[in-house]
């Protein structure tokens, strides 16, 4: 757990095999960084990587950022989809000791409210040890729609399997916490 002097670690992974590659430029990383910006009230860093759409790689990529680099919560972005290469919630099914299925229900109910293929996304979460893991969809806009959709459960949540407690900028999010 980190010390009140030590800023939280999330764990920022695209996945894609274009953007890893260098044929275009990663947006979905830095949206998400962008978002953890508004949305946290206190010192944090990212730890963010830009991987090919290969399921032991991305698998390994979330037990380092959960095991060794301690990071409290991992947002991936990418390779939710149907298509072959698609292989980001497998992954995390992999590496999570829990399944969180509420966390996906909550963004595909909230982005079926822009986009009707917002039924083809098989985005999840799950829980490592004392790190949530978040699966997004690639997209810029549809990464903050997700998160403003699920924001407000996650510092309890991380707070229930012992991580640090996440305070959020009241201006952006107010964190649900159970009175008492």
């Amino acid at each position: 757990m980190n010390t009140p002097n030590t800023p939280f670690r999330f764990g920022v992974v695209t996945v894609s095999d274009r953007a890893s590659s260098g044929i275009y430029v990663d947006r979905g990383g830095p949206a998400v960084v962008d978002y953890l910006n508004e949305l946290v009230d206190h010192d944090w860093s990212a730890i963010s990587r830009v991987i090919a759409d290969e399921q032991p790689l991305i698998e390994a990529t979330l037990v380092e950022l959960a095991d060794r680099e301690k990071c409290c919560w991992i947002l991936t972005t990418g390779g939710t989809g149907p298509s072959p290469r698609d292989v980001t919630p497998e992954a995390t099914e992999a590496v999570c000791e829990k399944m969180m299925p509420g966390f996906g229900e909550l963004m595909r109910a909230t982005s079926l409210k822009f986009v009707p293929t917002a039924i083809l996304s098989r985005q999840t979460a799950g829980i490592r040890g004392q790190t949530l893991i978040v699966n997004l969809p690639g997209q810029p806009k549809a990464i903050a729609q997700c998160l403003d959709a699920i924001a407000a459960a996650v510092p309890y949540c991380i707070d229930l399997i012992g991580g640090p407690k996440i305070q959020t900028n009241p201006q952006k999010c107010i964190a649900f916490r159970p009175k008492g």
